[in-house]
């Protein structure tokens, strides 16, 4: 689809109220878990987001989606701190083996909607004991302050009408039905813990209602959830060497 260039420079509003979105440009993007298509859209607050589709998304009802937040120390550098990174990377494998659905990709959403300074800020905190949602009070600063009114803009221009939602977080499918957009069913997305960030995801299970199950454990959730397992492959293991004859 070609961009239209007679869109308007600040986009419409939705029939919900919530603030539309300007598609920008899109293009093919290969990834590790199969080929999918990138479209960057442009917020009325002039922050840009992207969708990294799979498949033919228009008039899906119940495509297979995940809203993720930015951030930058998870998602980039491969922090242990967060599950970012580790969920990122497998709704981008689960929406590619599905073969239709969307990973939305939601900027300024970084450290919960408070910055990359401010979670930094936040971090050093939480080292001195303080958890997540205690280091964003100390700070005056909200536990969550992130809006899904973007996300569900960039849904209703892809043509999505419901969705099966990848999240653990409640909150996200309350967001979206009230954006207009129906969740058929709530996905767990559960990624490997490490020691660095078991206390902060029991923090999210505690103090944030986030559904993680597992984290009672000594080792954590074992992997990713399995419940829509991926294709698989069946590799034969080589057959053993001949033994060497004795002289």
């Amino acid at each position: 689809m070609v961009p239209d260039s007679r869109a308007p420079s600040r986009p419409p509003a939705h029939p919900d109220g919530s603030a539309g979105v300007r598609r920008l440009a899109q293009a093919r993007i290969p990834t590790a878990h199969g080929e999918l298509r990138c479209v960057a859209y442009a917020a009325a607050d002039g922050v840009e987001h992207l969708a990294f589709v799979a498949g033919e998304v228009s008039g899906a009802a119940d495509a297979l989606v995940r809203l993720h937040s930015e951030c930058a120390t998870g998602d980039l550098m491969g922090s242990l701190r967060c599950d970012c990174g580790a969920q990122l990377d497998e709704a981008l494998r689960r929406v590619a083996t599905e073969g239709t659905g969307a990973v939305v990709y939601l900027r300024g959403h970084e450290g919960r909607g408070i910055g990359i300074a401010a979670k930094l800020r936040a971090y050093q905190l939480q080292d001195t004991g303080l958890d997540t949602v205690d280091a964003n009070v100390a700070l005056g600063l909200p536990v969550d302050g992130r809006d899904y009114g973007a996300g569900a803009a960039i849904l209703h221009d892809l043509g999505i009408t419901g969705v099966r939602l990848l999240t653990n977080n409640p909150d996200k499918v309350t967001a979206l039905a009230r954006h207009g957009v129906r969740v058929a069913d709530r996905v767990p997305l559960l990624a490997p813990t490490h020691g660095e960030s078991l206390r902060y995801l029991r923090t999210k299970r505690s103090r944030m209602g986030h559904l993680l199950d597992g984290l009672d454990s000594p080792a954590g959730p074992a992997g990713p959830d399995r419940s829509h397992p991926p294709r698989t492959t069946t590799t034969t293991a080589p057959a053993p060497a001949p033994a060497e004859e004795s002289p």
